[in-house]
């Protein structure tokens, strides 16, 4: 028996024992190496989200493999694997299309193993159930295979996790849902681990400027550090007014936040033919106004943008090689590991804005 970092309506945030069935046909045990720390978790804690299961929080993961169950092929005992939250069925239509990120058939979103169980159980025997089919803030997870990604061994935990999920969304987000030429203008509004993300993968797409906005100084200077030709504070400058005098507005217009009211201001924000990207996740039902004869008379248009429109068994390992030769220096957005026992703690800076990214470890 271990300990896991869970998450009861009603209770809130705590840690208790766990227990890990041993993996069936089509799953794969891992041992977590490490875990990011990400807004989604803090999503169904601060009630964004609505959890109606008691879950394990975690779901941005890196590890080595443990042991296999039958039928397994693509990954063996030994192998270092990254976690990708959203795990494909391979079978829809859309993963035939290859289209894995808009996958119908994925029990993910519904915090289960793809037979629709669970791996887990209280110090009680009742069952948790695993934050988006993963639930990594623990020792050990039990996962689909198609969530557990080959990558090379020289690539570091700690950068491995992060590919779970924000930097996937955020460099995919540019190269996969907006593709982005070389040459085009960009804003990025939001700095955290997605929105610096977008940041590289737009220096890594050649694009300029790059405009990065966010209310931390510290951040702001990452995003200089990590490409962007430009940083502002929304407060001191109104960006809005300075796309348009400086550059007569923008060619794709990023918001790594998930705000309904800042989502309202990227049209204005774009030159015509421009595009916005959603790359932040709003709370359920939430509403932005946007005005449709702006998009319809300049041709403008709005991208919705879900884990970078990222297929994990190509786009994980290639982002890993791209770590490697120097050109996405992931390393940079870490600023804290701390023990996996701190993860609530953890989540609290988050939701405070404090620091970049913290990775928790066993």
């Amino acid at each position: 028996m271990t300990e896991a970092t869970t998450f009861r309506t009603g209770r809130g945030v705590s840690r208790e024992p766990l227990t890990v069935a041993s993996p069936g046909p089509g799953q794969v045990r891992v041992g977590i190496r490490a875990t990011g720390v990400c807004h989604s978790d803090l999503h169904i804690v601060n009630g964004d989200w609505p959890a109606e299961q008691p879950l394990v929080l975690g779901h941005e993961a890196a590890g080595v493999v443990e042991e296999t169950g039958p039928g397994v092929t693509t990954v063996q005992p030994g192998d270092h694997v990254v976690l990708s939250w959203f795990a494909p069925c391979g079978r829809c239509v859309n993963c035939a299309a290859g289209r894995g990120w808009l996958c119908t058939g994925t029990t993910a979103l519904s915090n289960t193993l793809p037979d629709g169980t669970t791996a887990f159980r209280d110090g009680d025997g009742e069952p948790l159930w695993p934050y988006l089919g993963l639930g990594t803030f623990t020792p050990e997870v039990v996962v689909p295979e198609s969530a557990a990604v080959k990558v090379d061994e020289r690539l570091p935990f700690t950068v491995g996790a992060l590919l779970g999920c924000s930097v996937t969304t955020g460099v995919g987000a540019v190269l996969n849902t907006a593709k982005v030429p070389a040459g085009a203008s960009a804003v990025v509004i939001g700095c955290g681990g997605v929105g610096l993300s977008v940041v590289m993968g737009l220096r890594l797409a050649g694009a300029d400027p790059i405009i990065a906005v966010d209310l931390s100084e510290e951040k702001r200077a990452m995003a200089r550090e990590l490409g962007a030709t430009v940083t502002l504070d929304p407060r001191e400058t109104d960006l809005s007014e300075f796309v348009t005098e400086q550059f007569g507005g923008v060619d794709f217009a990023f918001e790594a936040i998930g705000n309904e009211k800042v989502i309202e201001t990227l049209p204005g924000l774009l030159a015509p033919g421009g595009a916005a990207v959603l790359v932040g996740m709003t709370r359920i039902g939430a509403r932005a106004s946007i005005d449709p004869f702006d998009l319809a008379d300049q041709g403008k248009s709005i991208l919705g943008c879900n884990y970078g429109s990222s297929v994990a068994q190509v786009d994980i390992p290639r982002l890993a090689r791209l770590h490697l030769a120097g050109l996405l220096p992931l390393e940079r957005l870490i600023d804290r590991v701390r023990p996996l026992s701190e993860a609530a703690d953890a989540l609290e800076d988050l939701a405070a804005g404090t620091g970049l990214r913290s990775v928790l470890t066993p």
